[in-house]
């Protein structure tokens, strides 16, 4: 497992190198100025040496190759440059705001994977019985549904009809103390979004793969030697049951990293999807380029997680192949 570690850090290198030039290449394509975007409506009367001058104080001028190296060489000191729309560091931006996204992101998928393995295992248990059929409905149905709608309707009704739970923020109307239980309350709601947008393929996975499960030799066994179905279940088809539910907790980053922006956008969050779309309205490329490492190592994370966690549950699988 260390060895697996040791051979993807060193394969992210490459990775992270190229998504940055990615980065500053779509930036030189764009049809934006940076520069222009930073001055507003000041850039129609600012002369060509105006221009000239603050591009160079932005970093902004040569070719995007020679923008990149300068953003990388500097980045590996620690320095990720200065966001251009919030005037603020861009490693102060970040820290300010990745907490925030990190919790949100971690309460929705350790919902989502403990909600849909259990709800998965109840429709595996009677395939094709009137529970199997509306826990499979539902989730066919969220599958279809984009999370920024279901964080609209849920605000309709939570916020607005019922008024049970706050609308978006963090702190009460008046306050600027974040106390525990304020934090519960302008959590939920977030939350609960994002775990119903990453439910589904948990419970969908989940079913399949008891189901699947619960039809091989060795439970047939366990059940023929007299076991209760409960023993059964638990120590034999969850086991081999559960395995493809390992392999879909990396795959699921990366939607669960698009969702987590559109739902934070919605609730006004304090997290990173503010500073992502101001950064990508005003061409604000080093915040964008230092976020779009970010994406990438916690994507690289999650498929790396989920392979060593396969490793675990399944012992005939031999890490120096993967």
């Amino acid at each position: 497992m260390a060895r697996l570690a040791g051979r993807r850090l060193l394969a992210a290198i490459p990775v992270l190198a190229l998504v940055t030039l990615g980065m500053f290449a779509i930036a030189a394509a764009s049809p934006f100025d940076p520069v222009r975007q930073y001055l507003g409506g000041s850039a129609m009367g600012a002369s060509q040496e105006t221009l000239d001058q603050l591009r160079a104080s932005l970093a902004a001028d040569g070719t995007f190759v020679e923008q990149w190296w300068r953003w990388l060489t500097a980045a590996l000191t620690g320095d990720l440059g200065q966001s251009n729309t919030l005037h603020q560091p861009v490693g102060q931006v970040i820290g300010e705001r990745i907490g925030w996204s990190v919790l949100l992101c971690a309460v929705a998928f350790v919902g989502a994977v403990l909600l849909g393995t259990a709800l998965g295992t109840l429709a595996a248990r009677r395939q094709g019985g009137a529970t199997d059929r509306m826990i499979t409905s539902v989730s066919y149905a969220l599958q279809a549904a984009p999370p920024f709608w279901l964080a609209l309707l849920a605000v309709w009704l939570f916020a607005l009809r019922l008024d049970v739970l706050p609308s978006g923020g963090l702190t009460d109307p008046g306050s600027d103390v974040v106390t525990a239980g304020a934090l519960l309350r302008h959590l939920a709601l977030p939350a609960a979004v994002l775990t119903l947008s990453q439910l589904p393929w948990f419970v969908l996975y989940t079913r399949q793969g008891v189901a699947d499960a619960l039809r091989e030799d060795p439970v047939r066994g366990a059940r023929a030697r007299g076991l209760r179905e409960g023993t059964v279940l638990r120590g034999h088809a969850l086991r081999s049951g559960l395995l493809p539910v390992l392999t879909l907790i990396g795959t699921r980053v990366p939607e669960l990293i698009t969702g987590a922006l559109l739902v934070e956008t919605v609730f006004s969050w304090p997290g990173i999807a503010s500073a992502t779309v101001r950064a990508a309205t005003a061409s604000d490329f080093h915040l964008l380029a230092a976020l779009a490492v970010l994406s990438a190592l916690t994507v690289l994370a999650g498929n790396l997680l989920a392979d060593l966690l396969y490793g675990l549950a399944d012992p005939r699988v031999d890490h120096d192949e993967m």
